[in-house]
């Protein structure tokens, strides 16, 4: 056995044969290691500059250091710490001694969209893939090292042990392992989840420290290139109307104000990736910026839908819902059996405009300099932010790095790098790095909203109290209407998201749809439609619950009827399940219950409560994950709601990481109660009357649930997104709880008792 190692090399791994042993061409995977290798008595490190890289995303050194990549965007999912917690468990390395370092948007990495609550779901497996690659490559290297058959050796926290006791560290296998050939993936064996170390126990993020001791860098903590001036635009409050005229001799007289000058707006629709335009202010620091704009006497022109009013659109919208639509899912006879019904329960529910919101609100730093360009910002799709940016700046998108700093916070927001692409055309404006700020303002007026949406269902109960019918209409502007004016029926992903994924055993369903017009900018907001649908379809069936005499959970679980997988593709052309196929995630009414039952037992379901309390419940799939979701409120003289227990049952197959996902689950239950209690945005001649905090509000701590229990199901299923689903039940079982506890039905967002 050799003591020490003085050489170095590079071993070539062929990336296409990488990702043929590792089936990663979806993900990109490539393998890289590197190693270096020095003498150590037990032999645990090797060469300190020698670099071995099996994969594109792991990467080990002679000093037995690991780095991996972290290619998702770190919004406070835990998303930078859950994938590399997969990797180091199949990897069989000491978290310890793992560096966790961000990814660059590149098509190498494939892909880096971070939204849609997909990153543990599509990764999951690949990045298990490159870990037990690795593991396997440094056990063959130990056992050539001890002339010994592989099956003799194991790797076991960061080191190979042989079966007689004896090991070497992975610094030093590093080299060796490297001179390996990749192994066929048939050789490649993935951990018994009982061998797990890491995945499904709790883990703390890597960027806990940095974050609670102030020094984690944001994307409006970039101040690190020299000469960056900062950068404000005033937008014309009717999105994709342009500017008429304006008046800088007052701002340009602020101190610290550089320039001022104009961008072109989009038009509308305006499109996801481009810039509002307006007039911009470029100084050299906040303050002269935003004094600067207060300053400026702006005449804007009116645009295609200066005659937006919110209050009129949804009213419009709620009529049109009450006559028969596009028929989107029908099974059975609808209309005969709504005739022959003993009891006709027929609701309207509204959700109006919302806001994203996020804590830190858009921002970026730019450097386009000798036909490169450079940033740094919080995005949640990098990858589509360069190639905005190398659109907007007519560069080859290899000239073009985006860097991808913490976001504090998104739910969607910051998928769209329109923010990203102003930073950009302003620096090349001025020829320095720029960094453009986006007020709470200049958010809350100008964001890509969620959708209003009117409901309309009638529900038909036969003599028998048996449910014979269900027809659900569902109004709303289509997201593609952003980007094509002509977008205007609801799509079938859309409607996949609560309405025509209806999973109860009623013999006629119809779902129906209306067209509506985008009238502003509108995009993804955490679990979209999911948000209004399974806010109608929740309180619709705890009102068919109270007119049937039953339970609301028992109501739900008569209706669910016998355990099965649904085909739903079978009951409509246009079912998506979230982009995987049923055969690998079936739609399970087992699991459905086990959520719901266990729920009952978990919040004690039924508990005597004081006056004014209640208790309500709803239960949803989104993103594949199952939920109930079970809230208690109070209620005082006063109507002041307040939220002192929410509990949770989430089956989103093997809990990757728990700790983060009850963290998604608190924050959730959070965001689900401002949208359901407090936020509203409202449009008068196509302008946003909401500016900030004081009259686009979100639940302060008092509003928000003072406990929140989750309870996880254990499971071996393929592990599912936890972003995006406690956003939906909690918003049906809220306003179910309200009933309970004031008889009142809640059948329009915001909630108001008064």
């Amino acid at each position: 056995m050799k003591t020490e190692i003085n050489e170095s090399k590079i071993f070539k791994v062929s990336r296409r044969d990488f990702l043929k042993s590792t089936s990663m061409s979806m993900s990109g995977l490539l393998l890289g290691l590197s190693f270096s290798c020095s003498d150590t008595s037990k032999k645990l490190t090797g060469n300190p500059d020698f670099v071995f890289s099996p994969s594109l995303f792991i990467s080990l050194n002679g000093n037995g250091d690991v780095t991996l990549i972290a290619h998702r965007s770190e919004m406070g999912t835990g998303i930078r710490t859950s994938l590399p917690l997969v990797m180091a468990d199949e990897m069989e390395a000491d978290w310890s001694r793992v560096k966790v370092v961000q990814a660059v948007g590149d098509e190498k990495y494939g892909d880096q969209n971070t939204d849609g609550s997909y990153s543990v779901r599509m990764f999951f497996t690949p990045l298990r893939k490159a870990g037990a690659t690795v593991r396997l490559l440094l056990e063959q290297a130990a056992a050539k090292e001890w002339g010994v058959d592989v099956s003799e050796c194991k790797a076991q926290n960061h080191e190979v042990v042989h079966t007689s006791g004896k090991s070497l560290g992975f610094g030093y296998l590093a080299e060796k392992a490297a001179a390996l050939p990749i192994p066929e993936e048939s050789k490649i064996t993935l951990k018994s989840p009982k061998d797990f170390k890491y995945i499904s126990k709790q883990s703390s993020i890597v960027d806990l420290k940095a974050i609670v001791t102030g020094k984690a860098k944001f994307g409006f903590d970039n101040n690190h290139l020299p000469n960056t001036k900062i950068a404000v635009i005033k937008r014309n409050p009717e999105p994709g109307a342009g500017l008429k005229s304006f008046k800088a001799d007052k701002a340009m007289e602020v101190p610290g104000v550089i320039k001022i000058f104009t961008l072109d707006p989009p038009g509308f629709p305006t499109t996801l990736n481009k810039p509002l335009g307006g007039v911009v202010v470029v100084a050299e620091n906040t303050w002269a910026a935003l004094e600067g704009r207060k300053a400026l006497d702006v005449t804007w022109n009116k645009g295609t839908n200066a005659d937006y009013n919110s209050h009129t659109y949804n009213g419009d919208m709620l009529q049109r819902a009450k006559t028969k639509g596009k028929v989107r899912r029908e099974n059975g006879q609808v209309e005969s059996a709504l005739k022959n019904a003993k009891k006709v329960i027929e609701v309207d529910y509204m959700v109006p405009l919302l806001s994203h919101a996020p804590m830190e609100t858009p921002c970026a730093l730019a450097h386009v300099h000798d036909n490169v360009c450079e940033v740094w910002a919080p995005v949640q799709d990098p990858q589509g932010a360069r190639k905005a940016l190398a659109e907007a700046l007519k560069l080859d998108p290899k000239a073009v790095t985006v860097n991808v700093t913490l976001l504090g916070g998104a739910f969607g927001r910051k998928s769209k790098p329109d923010f990203v692409v102003e930073a950009a055309l302003i620096s090349k404006t001025m020829g320095t790095p720029v960094k453009i700020l986006w007020t709470r303002e200049d958010d809350i007026q100008h964001d890509f909203y969620h959708f209003p949406a009117a409901q309309h269902l009638k529900v038909g109960i036969d003599e028998n109290s048996k449910v014979t019918s269900w027809l659900h209409r569902s109004v709303f502007p289509p997201i593609d209407g952003t980007s094509d004016s002509k977008a205007k029926e609801a799509s079938g992903a859309e409607l996949s998201m609560g309405m025509i994924d209806m999973p109860y055993a009623i013999d006629n369903v119809c779902c129906e749809t209306q067209q509506a017009t985008v009238k502003t900018r509108i995009g993804w907001l955490r679990s979209v439609a999911n948000i209004h649908h399974a806010y109608a379809v929740g309180c619709t069936l705890d009102e068919v619950a109270h007119a049937r005499g039953v339970d609301p959970i028992q109501n739900t679980l008569d209706l669910l009827g016998s355990d099965r997988s649904i085909d739903f593709s079978a009951l409509t052309s246009e079912f998506w399940n979230y982009g995987e196929k049923l055969e690998d995630f079936p739609w399970s009414t087992a699991r459905f219950r086990k959520v719901i039952e266990t729920a009952k037992e978990k919040s004690n379901w039924g508990k005597t409560l004081p006056k004014g309390s209640g208790q309500g419940f709803a239960a949803h799939r989104s993103f594949l994950t199952y939920v109930a979701c079970v809230v208690e409120v109070t209620v005082d003289a006063n109507n002041k709601i307040r939220i002192p227990k929410v509990d949770y049952v989430v089956d989103c197959g093997i809990p990757v990481n728990p700790e983060r996902i009850k963290a998604q689950f608190e924050g959730g239950a959070a965001f689900a109660a401002s949208l359901a209690l407090k936020s509203e945005i409202t449009v008068t001649g196509g302008a946003v009357q909401q500016s900030n905090f004081h009259n686009y509000q979100v639940a302060r701590m008092t509003d928000a649930p003072f406990e929140t229990a989750v309870h996880l199901i254990e499971s071996n299923e393929k592990p599912t997104g936890v972003g995006e689903p406690p956003v939906p039940p909690l918003i049906p079982a809220l306003c179910n709880a309200i009933f309970a506890a004031t008889g009142k039905r809640i059948r329009q967002l915001p909630v108001r008792l008064a």
